[in-house]
């Protein structure tokens, strides 16, 4: 008796089966591991496997969720995930969906502070060496913060108290929230680029770590980095610590603060240069008295002048007694050397060339002579056989053998054919010794004779 076959699945129908019972069973779960093999192709989705000293799993983070990620991601970092378990059909591999992604034992913020941080620091950007000295006495202040905080009344209130001459130029933006670092960001560059600040403040009042992340962001702190602008940043309060402040030349603790380190007080400067002219004044007295006495003193000690000029006399005339002696002596000794180089030039004088060569002169001439006439002969019996040959195409001499040459009138034209003109044409006919005006009566095609 045959057996009835049992039903056998396709690999295709076993696949989704299993993905169907994987994803009804783990729809939603959390799985702690480590990243290894990640993968980032230029898809944007990020490709990783997450693993512990026993086991490990793959996982996927589309596009879209990656990127929310405010960290990067990394091999070795150690994460906890949140997702829904499935199957890859084309290679029968399950898999983890991941929906979102937390670094295990450090916050996704403080994470992504430290990756950017330790990037930026081996850039450079954060060198001390990079770092610009504040204006002394600035005549306008840029401010980069909220229209609407109280950072921008704390700065304002510090600066007309302290020097109020000092002109101020705002550039509002927001401060937290979608977008606001690229409003900073761009506030910064048109503050640096456009305006004629002396210093910038860039800042804004306390609040939460997420509420000072815009001036965490990458486009902010490269902003900040390039400013050829002196820049003062004032985050938050003293214990706020933002990589802006790490970016800018000068870290206030607040805004008030900041204020302060680019406003010297007026009062403070009017005393200070009113004690120092006093002082100037009292030093170039005393300088003057002291310059007075040396002088004296000096003359006191100074020898008699007539003394000196006669010593500085004697010694001149020693020195031109010296000299026209060294130049008698460097004449006794160079004059056998110009002799032999005078008998040598007149060895090698240029007169007897110039006697051959008005020989050859002479020569010459005579040749020249001798072959004019038969040159010229020549020129002549070819001028005038180009003279007959010309007189053969004069147009004239044509035209004196009985021909003629007819214009259409007005315009001038060469009658060439009898399909130019027809019954009624005026033309003109050239002869020898004059023209003709004339009428066309009638054209006739030529008869063979």
């Amino acid at each position: 008796m045959a057996l009835t076959p049992p039903t056998a699945y396709t690999v295709s129908e076993l696949t989704a089966n299993i993905r169907t019972s994987l994803e009804r069973t783990f729809s939603d779960i959390w799985v702690e591991g480590e990243v290894s093999n990640l993968a980032t192709p230029n898809s944007g989705h990020v490709y990783f496997t997450l693993k512990d000293d026993k086991s490990q799993i793959k996982a996927v983070l589309f596009r879209r969720t990656a990127s929310l990620l405010r960290f990067a991601m990394e091999n070795g970092l150690h994460v906890i995930v949140r997702g829904r378990v499935t199957v890859y059909e084309p290679r029968g591999d399950y898999q983890v969906l991941v929906d979102s992604i937390e670094p295990q034992g450090v916050g996704a913020l403080q994470l992504a502070y430290e990756q950017l941080k330790e990037k930026l620091e081996k850039e450079g950007l954060f060198d001390s060496s990079r770092k610009q000295g504040l204006p002394f006495l600035p005549k306008r202040v840029g401010i980069v913060t909220s229209q609407t905080g109280a950072a921008l009344r704390d700065i304002l209130t510090v600066l007309h108290r302290r020097c109020p001459i000092i002109s101020v130029l705002v550039y509002p933006v927001a401060v937290q929230g979608e977008g606001a670092a690229a409003q900073i960001a761009d506030a910064i560059g048109r503050c640096d680029m456009e305006s004629d600040v002396d210093v910038m403040i860039v800042g804004r009042g306390g609040g939460s770590w997420e509420d000072l992340w815009s001036f965490n962001e990458e486009v902010v702190v490269r902003a900040l980095a390039n400013c050829r602008t002196p820049v003062v940043s004032a985050v938050g309060h003293e214990i706020d610590v933002t990589l802006a402040d790490f970016a800018a030349d000068y870290r206030a603790p607040t805004p008030s603060a900041a204020a302060e380190a680019v406003s010297p007080v007026l009062d403070d400067l009017r005393e200070g240069i009113q004690g120092y002219g006093e002082r100037v004044l009292q030093g170039m007295q005393n300088q003057l008295v002291t310059i007075r006495h040396q002088f004296q003193s000096a003359y006191r000690a100074l020898p008699d002048p007539q003394f000196f000029l006669q010593s500085r006399v004697q010694r001149i005339d020693e020195f031109e007694h010296r000299l026209k002696r060294a130049i008698r002596s460097l004449q006794r000794e160079c004059r056998p050397s110009v002799m032999a180089l005078s008998s040598a030039l007149m060895q090698h004088s240029p007169q007897h060339a110039i006697m051959r060569a008005s020989v050859l002169v002479r020569q010459y001439m005579s040749q020249l002579h001798r072959a004019m006439p038969v040159v010229m002969n020549s020129k002549r019996h070819q001028f005038r056989t180009l003279a007959i040959s010309l007189e053969t195409l004069n147009p004239l001499a044509i035209l004196s053998r009985g021909y003629s040459v007819l214009e259409r009138q007005p315009s001038g034209e060469i009658v060439r054919s009898r399909t130019q003109v027809q019954a009624g044409d005026r033309v003109r006919a050239l002869i020898s010794d004059g023209s003709l005006s004339c009428l066309i009566e009638r054209v006739d095609p030529m008869h063979d004779p």
